[in-house]
């Protein structure tokens, strides 16, 4: 007999596999790929920023180097923008070793503070850099050659593809939780200072939940460009980008598996709902978005809605609990 648990992650299965053949509209075939992207990229996030509780706000850095490579590698030598995908983790873990040795010494509001300035200064450096299409940005191949371009007109195509990545980075999480490293860094989230009195190397695996963070936010970077076929600073390295990979893992539930799944399910529609109310004239309403969204959360529910579910569910149990206690003492008076 299959335990509740399975028969949950069943069900989640069978709706996201037939999402599309049930909403067969275009809007809405689009709509759920960029919630399954939104849901990669905050669940990279996640591994540092909700398991490890360093909050990076410069993840736009990976996304954007996800991002470049595989159209940079169509640009300057015609070559199919898969072959850009492995070169875009390459860099971008690199960059997350070089950014998270110096930064690592900070802690708190500091950290947060420093990779910022990194992803800044880096958006600058790109939107003046020649070879990267400077402020203009880059684009991939208009129409497909072959398969290998990832070039389709229905975004069906994509969804499955994002749906597979997110299942390897879901499941890659799921067995971080149990290993050593997902120990140590709920340690390191719960007191850098006592994990290391325990002897746990706190630099050292900070910098591999950045790394293995940076590496899966890169993936979803270059997923960005073979869906859409272009990149520019503003798009994939504004700190907009960052901010909505936060902001999406603490929606659903930072530090928890499936969190950052929810925390996308909700908020994409929302903006995109938003955007389209007010298209031009709502510049700058998805800070006020985010800003709200933030201010409740730390109020009402600073873990999450996981969590406040969890929270409501135990109170329900408790009173139901307390009802039939009552009920059975009543019963034994008689």
């Amino acid at each position: 007999m299959l335990s509740r648990s399975r028969i949950g992650w069943l069900a989640l299965a069978v709706v996201l596999l037939g999402f599309p053949l049930v909403f067969t509209d275009a809007y809405y075939e689009q709509l759920a790929a960029f919630v399954i992207l939104s849901a990669i990229s905050a669940s990279a996030w996640n591994l540092v920023g909700g398991y490890a509780g360093q909050v990076s706000v410069g993840h736009a850095i990976f996304f954007g180097a996800g991002a470049y490579m595989p159209l940079l590698f169509y640009k300057l030598w015609e070559a199919s923008p898969l072959l850009g995908f492995p070169a875009g983790i390459v860099v971008s873990v690199l960059i997350a070793a070089a950014i998270g040795t110096p930064t690592f010494r900070l802690s708190g509001h500091y950290f947060s503070m420093a990779t910022i300035a990194v992803a800044e200064l880096i958006r600058i450096l790109v939107s003046n850099w020649d070879l990267l299409g400077a402020a203009i940005g880059i684009m991939g191949p208009a129409t497909p050659r072959g398969w290998w371009d990832l070039v389709w007109r229905s975004s069906v195509p994509y969804y499955y593809i994002f749906l597979a990545v997110l299942a390897l980075v879901l499941f890659v999480t799921w067995r971080m939780e149990r290993s050593r490293l997902g120990y140590y860094l709920r340690a390191i989230r719960a007191g850098e200072r006592a994990a290391r009195s325990l002897g746990v190397p706190v630099n050292r695996y900070k910098l591999y939940a950045l790394m293995l963070s940076a590496a899966f936010t890169s993936l979803a970077g270059s997923l960005y460009a073979a869906k859409f076929g272009y990149a520019d600073p503003g798009s994939v390295l504004g700190i907009l980008v960052s901010v909505q990979m936060i902001v999406m893992a603490a929606l659903g539930g930072a530090g928890r598996l499936l969190g950052p799944l929810l925390g996308a399910v909700i908020l994409v529609p929302l903006q995109t709902t938003t955007n389209s109310l007010f298209g031009g004239e709502g510049t700058g309403l998805s800070y006020i978005l985010y800003g709200g969204i933030i201010m409740l959360l730390s109020r009402y529910a600073p873990g999450g809605l996981i969590e406040l579910w969890e929270r409501v569910r135990a109170r329900r149990e408790a009173v139901a609990a307390r009802r039939i206690a009552a009920l059975n003492g009543g019963a034994r008076a008689a």
